[in-house]
């Protein structure tokens, strides 16, 4: 940790040196907020979201804020070693063309729904059909299955330092999680209005009581997304896995990693329960392996957790964007950021000027933002990209 902030209500703690002024305020926000257990931790990738920042952890007792879980519930990383300790660019480049055929992105879905048996089921007993935009959602998410969506979202071959080749994902919950989150996000809004909250508007924390009927409702549908967006990654995966098996057979796939960086748990901590938002942070438990990726052309990272009580348990998700999508379209330059890519060799999505917000240079520098949590991770294993798959 790099320093505590005072000045609030509850205390901050702070991963990182550099913290640009709108993030700064938001975690303020969160420290004045009357319902704040202990601490808000900020994390060494955080930036400016909407409401809390990204890469913020905060736990609230009784109450749950949907904008400090955000609008791609469950959106998170998955990753698998290989067998392989080697692949040539031939066979690297039809791996990915095949994937392309069998994993819409972007904003495309499949033509066909896919296997009801992949989709998740409610937790706990209630219904679909208590669960009132999963429901009606459905059918759309069945074609949603399996996509890997736009913005940050990847598909990505790797070498590790283990020796061997790693297949990671990036992906969430698609149109449905972001439906989820609008409608509780609205009707939180309008009920904290009815209840005359003193939470200004404008910080945009609008929160739930968990053991109201709508925040029970809210949990329950965020749990389908957050299960919804891990069935969608493990459809992809094994869409990958047919690619590399058609391409390079024999192949063997070790344990499959997942962790999702957009929710909001109940978990015990400082001996007390309480519901941890982790919006663009991941759990980190002592012991539990994690994943924490660069940004496209740099290193990502597979991780073991500490389990540091100041961070409640919980580490960085990623590099984490230093500019925003159009402030990187404006000022990077294309022709810096393909060569980038190119001397290194990787298969990348750098094409035309409107891809340069998802370009190295958008984003943090990875290994800083490693270096400044190894009180939270230790590295288990390095992985360089050779090949990616951009939404």
């Amino acid at each position: 940790m790099k320093k505590t902030i005072n000045t609030e209500r509850q205390p901050i703690k702070l991963w990182l040196d550099d913290v640009e002024a709108g993030t700064m305020e938001q975690a303020k926000h969160l420290a004045n907020l009357p319902f704040i257990h202990k601490h808000i931790a900020v994390m060494p990738d955080a930036h400016l979201g909407y409401g809390m920042p990204i890469g913020g952890v905060m736990a609230t007792d009784d109450v749950v804020i949907p904008n400090a879980v955000g609008v791609d519930i469950g959106c998170g990383m998955c990753a698998l070693q290989t067998s392989l300790t080697s692949i040539s660019t031939d066979n690297l480049k039809s791996i990915m063309a095949l994937i392309r055929g069998s994993v819409p992105v972007g904003f495309k879905h499949h033509k066909k729904k896919q296997d009801r048996r992949l989709m998740p089921k409610t937790r706990g007993s209630a219904p679909l059909s208590e669960l009132p935009i999963a429901s009606r959602e459905y059918n759309n998410a069945l074609t949603q299955l399996g996509t890997l969506g736009g913005g940050n979202h990847f598909i990505e071959i790797q070498k590790g330092s283990d020796g061997h080749i790693w297949i990671m994902i990036h992906s969430g919950s698609r149109n449905l999680g972001y439906k989820v989150a609008n409608y509780y996000n609205k009707l939180a809004i309008k009920l904290n209005r009815k209840w005359g909250s003193k939470i200004s508007p404008k910080w945009q924390l609008a929160f739930l009581p968990v053991n109201s009927k709508t925040g029970i409702s809210y949990l329950l549908e965020m749990n389908f997304c957050l299960d919804f967006a891990l069935a969608n990654r493990k459809l992809m995966m094994e869409r990958t896995k047919d690619a590399f098996l058609a391409m390079m057979a024999p192949v063997t796939f070790d344990q499959f990693i997942n962790i999702a960086h957009n929710y909001a748990a109940l978990e015990t901590h400082f001996h007390k329960q309480v519901f941890v938002h982790r919006k663009g942070a991941t759990r980190a438990r002592e012991g539990e392996l994690g994943i924490i990726p660069g940004s496209q052309g740099t290193p990502s990272y597979i991780v073991r957790g500490k389990g540091n009580r100041d961070s409640f348990e919980s580490c960085a998700h990623g590099a984490g964007r230093k500019m925003g999508r159009k402030q990187a379209q404006r000022q990077l330059d294309l022709r810096a950021e393909q060569k980038r890519l190119n001397d290194q060799g990787i298969i990348h999505e750098i094409r035309h000027q409107r891809d340069l917000d998802e370009a190295a240079g958008a984003y943090k520098d990875i290994d800083e933002v490693i270096e400044n949590q190894l009180d939270l991770i230790e590295v288990i294993v390095s992985l360089k990209p050779l090949a990616v798959i951009k939404g």
